[in-house]
């Protein structure tokens, strides 16, 4: 190619590219970088963003009472990410193996919870496990639970909500995959003498690879700064980071401390991010196919 060839094609890429890296620099790398720098400021006086520059706030996150926070976030995003694509896997497949007028149907029932409003379906959940509701009246009637039970304000009801939330989220991106898969492929493994779960597992999962690591940053980013449930039906002992982070944005005027936590939050966000960009390239550094990043 001639050097004023290369010249232009340069120019039209960057061109192109420029709109993208515009918007994700003011709107995502400046305010980023702003959080940083405000977790090394001090608390002022009257509350918000004092002048002088410290580790102190950073230090603080060592008190007993965060940790523990950090931890509750972690494992309860993992755990909703793995129950999430527990499900999410099997919906796939059988979306992409019906007929066109059943997918469009189990699609439809998918995307539905969209188009009613977030805090209206915490809500309705909060109905659902009431102490007076009709799950736990059904639960009791059939002595699977006990009359003293308590089904909200429990970590495993902040648990269950998020998988319903996320959920979506990660049927669409595997169903996208499983679409594109080559079904042949599992059917000559079948053909083989494999059975159909194997053939399954050693087959299509590992032929959806993509689809599932989109599916596992699209929950488990999300899940890691939920805030909403956690206040809605937990306790005390569901306090995630997201809702240490808007306390100590709204009530206690400590924007540094909810900085200093933001950054710890956006860097274990980073982390699967990462992993996913790291598990996408070959040890030359160049970039593997699909169907090998498993």
């Amino acid at each position: 190619m001639k050097p004023a060839e290369m010249r232009r094609r340069t120019l039209g890429e960057c061109a192109v590219t420029a709109p993208s890296l515009l918007w994700m620099t003011v709107f995502f790398l400046l305010p980023t970088l702003i959080i940083f720098a405000i977790s090394f400021r001090s608390r002022g006086e009257n509350g918000g963003i004092g002048d002088q520059w410290t580790l102190e706030t950073l230090k603080a996150l060592s008190y007993p009472n965060y940790p523990s926070i950090i931890w509750r976030t972690i494992w309860m995003s993992v755990a909703c990410t793995g129950m999430t694509l527990a499900i999410a896997v099997p919906v796939a497949y059988y979306i992409a193996r019906v007929s066109a007028k059943v997918r469009d149907m189990v699609l439809l029932l998918t995307i539905i919870p969209f188009w009613t409003n977030f805090l209206i379906r915490i809500f309705a959940w909060k109905s659902v496990l009431h102490p007076d509701g009709l799950l736990k009246n059904l639960l009791v009637a059939c002595h699977l639970l006990s009359p003293d039970a308590v089904l909200l304000y429990r970590p495993e009801a902040v648990l269950l909500v998020m998988v319903y939330t996320e959920l979506p989220f990660a049927i669409l991106p595997l169903y996208a995959a499983a679409e594109k898969f080559d079904f042949s492929l599992f059917e000559a493994a079948m053909d083989l003498g494999a059975s159909r779960l194997h053939a399954f597992f050693r087959v299509f999962v590992p032929g959806i690879a993509d689809g599932l690591l989109s599916a596992c940053l699209m929950v488990l980013i999300p899940c890691i700064g939920s805030y909403v449930i956690p206040d809605m039906v937990g306790d005390k002992d569901s306090m995630m980071v997201g809702n240490v982070i808007v306390k100590m944005t709204l009530e206690h005027r400590n924007l540094p401390a909810a900085a200093a936590l933001s950054a710890v939050m956006t860097v274990i966000m980073f982390l699967p991010l990462l992993y996913f960009l790291k598990g996408k390239k070959q040890p030359d550094g160049t970039a593997k196919p699909a169907k090998e990043v498993v």
